[in-house]
């Protein structure tokens, strides 16, 4: 007599079908919001839904493989084609001086928020976070530097409200501050780039005065996002230094995904990607990106993320000063009539 035997689990690709159709949809939702309000970036709007779809309990076990393999492995082919946006040539068109001043910018605003995050009792994990996405560029730098940090998922939505939140700030007093400082367009475009949060929001800021301010800030803002490469190899290698032999092994000193992302960064400086080709790759990093926060979005536990709310904000408003001062100070080296 043969005993029955318990079904086997799931493998392939079916136990991911609702997840990853779950995700198309918070995708499609995300891009009609921004369509709907263009301040809004997809990237913010899918995390938000994210977090209400898994706080209002339409979130079943059953989308859960589907979610976590959007979360993880689209996010990562993400950072891959943002590679495609960047090309060394438009970097080194700045000028060393700005090259610098977007060097410097970046490592203290980094290492200054990671610091001011420690010193409010936030976890290390949620200031690296919010340290990344304020250096580099919001929502797209948090989800990135959580593919090596592996945090909680409600740190990752702590650091990207923030962003949203200091960066909306920023488009407003922005423009207000270019008045009083008599800041010339090239200049201000250069503050905004080398300081302002997310892409979009630099683009909203730096409209304000002019065609030059706006093509000179999106340079310098994708100046700070060749940055996140080595920043992340950096972190990569610090845990990498710490594991210890109960993590499960140690992690890689340059994470594939990285290696990925300076392979087409480089394809896009020696001109081996066709011109047609950068709108549907930027496209398609949109969409990854979308997925991927939406995906965090839904293992969001709202009653844990506000425990550390009054703190974390505190550190977005301090942040956002250190990296705005630092930023003007180099403005202000460079633009002696200013």
């Amino acid at each position: 007599m043969t005993l029955p035997t318990a079904p086997a689990p799931a493998t392939g690709i079916r136990p991911l079908l609702p997840g990853l159709a779950v995700s198309a949809a918070g995708v499609a939702a995300a891009t009609g919001i921004n369509a709907l309000l263009p301040t809004v970036s997809p990237l913010m709007a899918a995390v938000v839904l994210g977090a209400l779809m898994a706080n209002l309990g339409a979130c079943p076990a059953a989308l859960r493989p589907g979610l976590a393999f959007t979360s993880r492995r689209l996010l990562r082919l993400g950072v891959v084609l943002l590679g495609a946006q960047l090309a060394v040539r438009d970097v080194l068109a700045l000028g060393l001086p700005v090259v610098l001043l977007v060097v410097a910018t970046v490592a203290i605003a980094f290492s200054g928020t990671w610091w001011l995050g420690r010193r409010l009792g936030l976890g290390r994990d949620l200031s690296l976070l919010v340290a990344t996405g304020f250096a580099i560029c919001g929502a797209a730098a948090v989800a990135a530097m959580n593919g090596v940090a592996d945090g909680e998922e409600e740190d990752v939505m702590t650091a990207i409200a923030l962003v949203t939140l200091f960066g909306s700030v920023c488009i407003v007093a922005f423009p207000l501050l270019q008045g009083m400082l008599r800041l010339p367009a090239e200049s201000f475009g250069v503050w905004s780039g080398a300081s302002v949060h997310e892409v979009a929001q630099v683009v909203a800021t730096a409209q304000t005065a002019g065609t030059a301010a706006l093509a000179t800030a999106v340079v310098v803002k994708l100046t700070r996002v060749v940055l996140l490469a080595p920043l992340i190899a950096g972190v990569s290698v610090l845990r990498r230094r710490t594991a210890g032999p109960r993590t499960g092994g140690k992690p890689p000193i340059v994470p594939l995904f990285v290696a990925g992302f300076l392979a087409m960064v480089a394809l896009r400086s020696l001109g081996a990607l066709p011109t047609a080709w950068l709108a549907p790759l930027k496209t398609a990093e949109t969409l990854l990106f979308t997925a991927a926060l939406f995906a965090m979005g839904t293992a969001v536990n709202l009653r844990a993320l506000t425990r550390t709310g009054r703190r974390a904000v505190v550190l977005g408003a301090l942040s956002t000063v250190l990296i705005s001062l630092v930023a003007l100070g180099g403005v202000m080296v460079l633009t002696p009539g200013a």
